[in-house]
């Protein structure tokens, strides 16, 4: 994949996680807040604090999340972010680490 290529992707995949957390904030699912700056997003977990941050990583053509329970790195791989330690895909792992630090069950996907 191209640099370009790389980049769309990673900026549509930031996109469609704000726009799942904004709307689970809307439907009253869990209280949380995002912020995008560039190629990073920061959501915060209103309740408590906690944040996860997600950003892409155009060098290495990763998208990179880190969390209470660590940090981890997701390449492409056919239509799907795979997390390079693993092999869990994204956003399962987001789903669930959100669901952990946001304490309701949370869809991300």
């Amino acid at each position: 994949m191209t640099e370009s290529e790389f980049l769309d992707l990673a900026d549509s995949t930031l996109n469609r996680i704000e726009t799942c957390f904004d709307k689970l904030n809307d439907d009253d699912v869990v209280d949380v807040e995002c912020k995008r700056n560039g190629n990073v997003l920061e959501i915060e977990f209103i309740a408590n604090g906690s944040k996860i941050i997600v950003n892409s990583q155009a060098p290495l053509q990763e998208m990179w999340m880190a969390a209470r329970a660590g940090g981890y790195h997701y390449k492409r791989v056919g239509d799907e972010w795979r997390n390079t330690r693993d092999d869990s895909e994204f956003f399962a792992a987001l789903s669930d680490i959100a669901t952990q630090q946001g304490g309701a069950p949370v869809k991300i996907g």
